[in-house]
């Protein structure tokens, strides 16, 4: 039986006793069936990794005992998000997979082919952390709320941008992402693809570059994480590996 891992943004130090939150109390509870004095792990990107207990469980509140610590704080890849927003359920679906690729932050942007022009934070944030404390890594990545792509792009700091643009004459991304370090970006777009003008605003911008997945055209969601894949394996900690 694996030990949960419960993310906690308090300062984790052995032997000190911390609240969880009333999800966590309840997914340990309720869903894995979990009891006072059960193993748990607990970690944040600043402290790192530390072993612990459960204190105290009830169905909404919950507190650990802090052991020692198990994996201390390291450096995690500065790779972005910018997708277009999408309808809910595949837009969790690719919060959740991003999450598990490794992304830093998760930038939804509005588009003028969106079909959605908000998104709920709270809710991506909380898929986001619950990926986290499955996939093993220490940083939640950062779910920022939707923006119009303009403004997205206006406000850059410059890392390299790597766009899907499957009906352009763009390179494949194989030979751009094998030229790049992190930090970078991918920027995908709505269902219906961008608008030719939004594309030609974005590109004209020296640090995107367009690029191409292949002969196919994918759903926008199959596109966001067969684009970060690449990125991992070419330019980020995949290539450590």
């Amino acid at each position: 039986m694996s030990t949960p891992r419960c993310f906690l943004d308090d300062a984790l130090a052995e032997g000190a006793e911390l609240p969880g939150t009333a999800a966590q109390a309840h997914h340990l509870g309720t869903v894995l069936r979990r009891g006072v004095g059960d193993a748990v792990a607990l970690f944040n990107a600043r402290d790192g990794e530390y072993a612990a207990r459960i204190a105290q469980l009830r169905r909404d509140r919950c507190a650990f005992v802090v052991g020692a610590r198990r994996r201390a704080p390291a450096p995690e890849p500065d790779l972005r998000l910018v997708v277009a927003a999408l309808k809910r359920d595949a837009l969790d679906w690719v919060v959740e997979k991003a999450t598990e690729l490794g992304v830093s932050a998760i930038q939804p942007v509005t588009t003028r082919r969106s079909v959605v022009d908000r998104v709920n934070v709270e809710r991506l944030s909380a898929i986001a952390r619950g990926a986290t404390e499955q996939c093993e890594r220490l940083s939640v990545p950062v779910v920022h709320a939707a923006r119009p792509l303009r403004a997205v792009l206006d406000a850059w700091d410059g890392a390299p941008l790597l766009v899907g643009a499957e009906r352009r004459d763009a390179v494949p991304i194989r030979g751009v992402a094998a030229t790049l370090r992190l930090p970078c970006g991918w920027l995908v777009g709505p269902e219906g693809g961008f608008d030719p003008a939004e594309l030609d605003d974005a590109t004209r911008r020296a640090f995107v570059t367009p690029v191409a997945l292949g002969p196919r055209i994918l759903r926008a969601e199959t596109a966001a994480v067969a684009g970060l894949a690449v990125l991992q394996a070419l330019a980020g900690d995949w290539a450590a590996i």
